[in-house]
C-alpha cells in the first residue's frame, strides 16, 4: 500500500522532533514523521530519575551492544538507545552542554554555516532559559532549560570548592564565555518533568493537521529512482506499506540507525553491500565509519555522611520520596544523577578542555537485574565522581550483517585504541584522586571503593579504566558532514552526496564530536537542517 506526503522524517528522536514542529510551522507542508518506537507518555520517562529504568527496557530502548572490544579488555560495551517518541532524548540524562567553541569552529572550516557564530544564534534561538538571556544563552525560545541550582544535594558544594582547591576554579556556566571549571550542570526539566524534544516540540506540533505521527512503524528501506530518494518503506504491526515524498526524505535515525538504514538501501561500502547482496545505489565507504564516542569510568567512595543512598534506598525512603516528588515535585526523583560536573585540561598545553566530570551523590556499586539501580542504589553511603574524554582519537564503525533490517548492525567501538587516549585518561584518573583528596571533600570520605588504594601503578589504573569504563552514550560521526565524498557522508546543507532528495540530520551529522553531552547539538542539527530545508524550497 503506498501512501504520499511532502516530506519524510525517519526518526522521532532529538532532532526530527524539532525538524517536524519547524517544517509543519507555516502550514505549507504536509509532513510525516515514522517512529520504530511508541509513546513517551510513561511514568519513567516523565520522571527525571525515572530513567534507571529505562535502561534495559526494549519497550522504549533499542539495547545495542558492541564487538568484544580490546580496549574494554575484551568486554562487550552497552548502548542504549531511544526507541520511543523523543529518541534518547526521553531516556538521557538531561544534561545539557552545548560544547566548546572551537569545535564549532572546526566543525565551519569545512562546512559553511557550522562555525560558532553560527550556531550560537541558533542556540539562543532554541532555549528559554531559567538563568535568563545574555550574549550566550536564549530566552523564550521553545526548549525550557533548567538552571538546576535549587534542591541540590548540599555535598555539591563542597566537591565544587575540592575541585577549586585542585586547581579547577568555579564555572557558573559551561554553556557561557569558558567551558573550563566545575559547577553545576543546566537540564532539560521543566516542573518536576522531562523535558525531551518530543514534549517541547512534537506534542505542540501534533496539533497541526499537516503532521501525521506514525509510532511502530520500521521504516525498512528508502525507495530510490534514478538517483533520487522518493519514499520510504516501512512496517507496521499488521503490513508493509510505502510512503512516498513529494519533497525529501530526511533521515534522523541517530549515529546508529541512520547509516544501517542507508547501508540496507544500498548507500555505503560498495565491497560490504554486495556480500550482503543489495545491490549498490550509490558507493561511499564512509557511510558508518568514523564513529567517535565519550568513553569513561566512575571513582566511588564510602562517606561518613548520609547520601542519597540513604534515602533511596530504604523501602521507607522510596516512599517518602515519592510522596515528595507527587506532592511537591522535588525530591531527588525530579533531578538527574549528575548533580555537579566540570571540564579540564589534563595538561597545560593544550587550547581547551579534554576531559568531563560528572558528580553524583549517590552510588551503584551493587548491580540490580534488569536495570540501572538508580532508584535502588547501594545499602551504605556512597558518592561517585565520574569522567570521560571529551575529543578522543580512536575511531570505530557501524556495519550491517545482513539484508534482514530487523537485525542489529555490527558495532565496533574501538575504545582506547590510540597511544593519545590512553595516555589522557591515565592523567585525567590522577586528577580525579587529587579532587578526592582536596580537604573540602576528603573530610567526608570514609574510604575509596572503587577501584580501591591498592590500585596505585600506571599499569594498575590502566587496567582499571580499561575493566571498568563504558561509553557515556554519545555515538556520532557515522554519516559526518564535509565537503569531499571521498571523507564524508553528506554535505554542509545535509543531503547525501550522490543522491538527491534525501539528507541526514542527526548525531551521525557531526564533522566530529564535540566536547561534552550530545543531545544538545542533536536538537542544534535538527533546527539547522529545518533552516536548510524550507530554504532549499522556495
Amino acid at each position: 500500500m503506498t501512501d504520499e506526503t511532502d516530506y519524510i522524517i525517519v526518526g522521532a528522536g532529538s532532532a526530527g522532533c524539532v525538524l517536524a514542529e519547524r517544517l509543519t510551522k507555516s502550514g505549507k507542508y504536509r509532513v510525516t514523521l515514522l517512529e520504530a518506537g511508541g509513546t513517551d507518555r510513561r511514568l519513567f520517562v516523565q520522571m527525571p530519575l525515572g530513567y534507571g529504568k529505562l535502561f534495559y527496557n526494549p519497550a522504549v530502548n533499542w539495547l545495542y551492544r558492541t564487538e568484544p572490544d580490546p580496549g574494554l579488555a575484551g568486554q562487550q560495551d552497552f548502548i542504549p538507545r531511544g526507541k520511543v517518541l523523543g529518541g534518547s532524548s526521553s531516556i538521557n540524562a538531561m544534561v545539557w552542554i552545548r560544547g566548546h567553541r572551537a569545535d564549532y569552529d572546526e566543525w565551519g572550516a569545512e562546512n559553511p554555516g557550522w562555525g560558532w557564530d553560527d550556531v550560537l544564534s541558533a542556540y539562543r534561538a532554541i532555549e528559554d532559559n531559567q538563568a535568563g538571556g545574555n550574549a550566550f544563552r536564549g530566552r523564550g525560545g521553545p526548549l525550557f532549560i533548567s538552571e538546576n541550582r535549587k534542591g541540590l544535594h548540599w555535598l555539591v558544594q563542597d566537591y565544587i570548592a575540592a575541585c577549586g582547591e585542585a586547581g579547577l576554579p568555579f564555572n557558573p556556566d559551561f554553556n557561557g564565555a569558558e567551558q573550563d571549571g566545575a559547577g553545576t550542570y543546566q537540564m532539560t526539566i521543566r516542573h518536576r518533568r522531562r523535558n525531551s524534544t518530543a514534549r517541547a516540540f512534537l506534542r505542540p506540533a501534533m496539533r497541526r493537521k499537516n503532521l501525521t505521527v506514525l509510532t511502530g512503524a520500521q521504516v525498512t528501506r528508502i525507495v530510490i529512482e534514478n538517483g533520487r530518494a522518493v519514499g520510504v518503506e516501512y512496517r507496521n504491526a499488521r503490513e508493509r506499506r510505502v510512503l512516498r515524498a513529494k519533497a525529501e526524505v530526511i533521515l534522523c535515525g541517530g549515529a546508529i540507525n541512520s547509516p544501517q538504514l542507508l547501508q540496507l538501501s544500498g548507500i555505503g561500502p560498495g565491497p560490504l553491500l554486495q556480500k550482503m547482496g543489495i545491490a549498490v545505489v550509490q558507493a561511499n565507504p564512509n557511510v558508518g565509519e568514523h564513529m567517535s564516542d565519550h568513553h569513561g569510568l566512575n571513582y566511588t567512595w564510602r562517606m561518613k555522611v548520609p547520601t542519597y543512598n540513604n534515602i533511596l534506598h530504604p523501602a521507607w525512603g522510596k516512599v517518602l520520596v515519592g510522596l515528595w516528588y507527587l506532592t511537591l515535585g522535588g525530591g531527588p526523583l525530579a533531578k538527574s544523577i549528575n548533580h555537579g560536573g566540570g571540564f579540564f585540561r589534563t595538561r597545560p598545553d593544550l587550547d581547551r578542555p579534554n576531559m568531563q566530570l560528572y558528580m553524583q551523590a549517590f552510588s551503584t556499586l551493587i548491580p540490580k537485574a534488569g536495570e540501572r539501580p538508580l532508584l535502588n542504589p547501594d545499602p551504605f553511603p556512597g558518592l561517585s565522581i565520574g569522567l570521560s574524554n571529551c575529543r578522543p582519537t580512536s575511531r570505530g564503525h557501524v556495519r550491517i550483517t545482513s539484508p534482514d533490517p530487523m537485525a542489529h548492525p555490527s558495532i565496533v567501538g574501538n575504545a582506547y585504541s590510540t597511544r593519545e587516549d590512553v595516555a589522557e585518561m591515565l592523567l585525567a584518573v590522577k586528577f580525579l584522586r587529587k579532587i578526592a583528596a582536596q580537604p573540602s571533600f576528603a573530610r567526608w570520605v570514609d574510604e575509596e571503593l572503587r577501584p580501591g588504594p591498592q590500585v596505585q601503578s600506571d599499569a594498575d589504573l590502566t587496567q582499571d579504566f580499561r575493566l571498568r569504563s563504558g561509553t557515556v552514550y554519545h555515538p556520532s560521526c557515522t554519516c559526518r558532514m564535509g565537503p569531499k565524498p571521498a571523507t564524508s557522508v553528506i554535505d554542509a546543507r545535509l543531503r547525501v552526496h550522490g543522491v538527491q532528495g534525501l539528507r541526514v540530520a542527526d548525531a551521525s551529522s557531526f564533522p566530529n564530536l564535540i566536547a561534552g553531552n550530545t543531545n544538545a547539538p542533536a536538537i542544534l542539527v535538527g533546527w539547522k537542517a529545518a533552516e536548510l530545508i524550507l530554504a532549499d524550497a522556495r
